[in-house]
């Protein structure tokens, strides 16, 4: 049943055109991945869906008594408000009865991970209220639920936890992310918005892999068609320049059609011509290897201890990932390397005449300021590794456009935004980059070369990002805070796997002692018949030899992953069946151990 429709919906800002005669239609069950380049109008087509702005043609239509509820980017709440008043007016909103209120709201929240309902709102980190406004959003039961961005500002527990309502939920949505691996678990379809296709819009069934595979198969034809094209005006171009000997019918039609061709092959050149963006971090070229030491470093506040006991060390050419949860310390243990905090015990040697540049998640830009002065504050140039750049070539190389420098930077999208910040970034030659999660608003192109860059950087990098993706592309060791003494893993799977091992009560951390595991308990002969004693023990055997087997799967179909585009998209979507295969067997032979080591007790 088709819940939501658009028919040619067009939509510009002044003379300048962010898509035009866009048709989609929204079903029930659908989960539908939205994404295009910076600038391309994914939020402003979510807000006309959403109601909130109409379109300058075409037109909407919504199935009678469908829900609509839509989650911006960013999430702010009024003053003096509270998770719980938060709740109840979203439960207000979808006509639920007060006297069920109280139950629902705990039952949301504890779901989303709250444990205070009464904090401020508007005080909460940024993840939090992330999880507050999709939380409030699903608590009023919708139709559609509208998603733009959802995973910025997540830490990697609460994107695990959206990918989980959302896989289990009855309702359709619609969810703009540039989160690959998210895109990959969730949407049973994918649309991309982007003037290379004829419609402004390309749709494809499936996940993002799948998506992948089908976007190069029309890339594919539409190069195809642009040889046959030329083939085709070139033939028809030499007829002209002959010139007909007469005006006849058949003359006249013609050159009638190849008008049409050489039109046709400027519009598909017009939209074919891509520009990506140049990023490309510059080095110090410092030749000292160590570059910063913790030694017995602690943080924390009265309340909650942040780390403790953290010995590091970061030499030239390491890319390290601070993973943890949100309010783990990431960003101050990032604040404490730059020399912004000092540690309240341990001490922290840096490198002589250390070179750091800090990208900061709550920089923000003067938004009255031009693009021109943001780009360049002093002057019409700027000096990149010792050459002097003017200004407009230098904005080009970040895709904007000159008539774009004298606009206002509240005029630019949040991915533009974050362009400007990086491009400031380039500027200052560096040993050492802290970047606190750079990703957000970036779309995929600019992710990809974002990742090219930091490969490529010959100085040392610690990395803060959500986007689990680009973690284990680009990291080479993973530091976890939860807490406690920091942990150091090989990549970010491992370091998922401790977590999610750490949460089963009969399997502690090998830190804390031994291991109360399948692998290495005792077989109990009390309580348990012979058949559950056998049982008991071939379980134990089974279990660390399947998650030796899953993790191999996982690392395999992350390499394969990271090749996607040249891949095979079907065997991806089947070793990802393989392995969610696989952790349900584990799941479950797990959850029949449990029931037999309760017996023993």
């Amino acid at each position: 049943m088709i819940l939501l429709n658009t028919n040619k919906v067009s939509k510009a800002f002044g003379v300048v055109p962010l898509f035009r005669n866009v048709s989609l239609s929204i079903q029930e069950g659908d989960r539908l991945g939205l994404i295009g380049p910076n600038g391309s109008g994914k939020s402003t087509l979510l807000q006309i869906l959403a109601g909130q702005i109409p379109p300058d043609s075409g037109e909407v239509v919504v199935r009678n008594g469908v829900r609509l509820v839509y989650v911006p980017q960013d999430s702010h709440f009024a003053p003096g408000e509270t998770p719980r008043s938060v709740m109840r007016r979203a439960l207000g909103l979808a006509g639920v009865p007060q006297a069920e209120w109280q139950g629902l709201e705990a039952e949301a929240m504890g779901r989303a991970g709250f444990r205070n309902f009464d904090a401020e709102a508007e005080t909460l980190s940024g993840g939090w209220r992330k999880r507050l406004s999709i939380a409030q959003a699903l608590i009023q039961n919708p139709t559609i639920l509208l998603l733009d961005e959802p995973t910025n500002h997540l830490d990697l527990a609460g994107i695990e936890w959206l990918e989980k309502s959302l896989q289990a939920a009855p309702f359709a949505s619609v969810m703009i992310s540039h989160d690959r691996y998210f895109l990959e678990n969730v949407p049973t379809s994918m649309a991309e918005l982007n003037r290379v296709y004829p419609d402004n819009i390309f749709f494809s069934p499936g996940n993002y892999s799948a998506f992948l595979e089908k976007k190069a198969e029309f890339l594919h034809a539409q190069a195809k068609r642009q040889s046959a094209l030329e083939n085709r005006v070139r033939t028809e171009l030499e007829w002209l320049r002959r010139g007909p000997k007469a005006r006849t019918t058949k003359a006249k039609a013609r050159i009638d059609n190849a008008g049409n061709l050489i039109a046709e092959l400027s519009d598909l050149k017009s939209r074919t011509q891509t520009a990506t963006t140049d990023i490309d971090f510059t080095a110090s070229g410092r030749k000292t290897r160590r570059l910063v030491h913790l030694e017995g470093v602690e943080f924390g506040f009265e309340e909650k201890p942040l780390f403790e006991d953290l010995t590091f060390t970061i030499t030239s050419g390491m890319r390290v990932g601070l993973v943890g949860a949100n309010g783990s310390g990431k960003t101050t243990l990032l604040q404490l390397l730059r020399g912004d905090l000092a540690p309240q015990q341990g001490e922290i040697q840096r490198a002589e005449g250390l070179r750091i540049v800090y990208f900061d998640q709550r920089r923000q830009l003067n938004p009255d300021q031009t693009l021109r002065r943001a780009l360049a504050p002093d002057s019409d140039s700027v000096i990149y590794r010792g050459r002097v750049i003017h200004i407009a070539s230098w904005a080009a190389r970040f895709l904007f456009m000159n008539e774009q420098l004298d606009q206002p930077v509240s005029k630019l999208s949040g991915g533009e935004r974050a362009r400007v910040l990086i491009a400031n970034l380039m500027l200052e030659p560096a040993d050492l980059l802290l970047l606190d999660e750079p990703t957000n608003d970036l779309d995929i192109p600019t992710l990809e070369i974002l990742e090219e860059s930091l490969l490529e950087f010959e100085g040392a990098l610690v990395l803060v990002t959500h986007d689990r993706y680009l973690l284990d592309r680009v990291a080479s060791v993973v530091l976890g805070l939860d807490g406690g003494k920091p942990g150091v893993f090989a990549d970010y799977s491992q370091w998922a796997a401790e977590q999610k091992a750490s949460l089963k009560p009969s399997k502690p951390k090998p830190a804390v002692g031994p291991a109360a595991s399948p692998a290495n308990s005792p077989v109990p002969k009390k309580k348990l018949s012979y058949l559950e004693s056998r049982e008991y023990e071939t379980l134990g055997q089974r279990i660390p030899e399947l998650e030796e087997e899953l993790n191999r799967k996982r690392l395999t179909w992350e390499e394969a992953l990271q090749d996607a585009a040249s891949k095979d998209p079907h065997r991806l979507h089947e070793m990802y069946q393989e392995i969610e295969a696989s952790q349900q067997e584990i799941d479950s032979l797990f959850e029949r151990w449990m029931e037999l080591e309760e017996k023993t007790r």
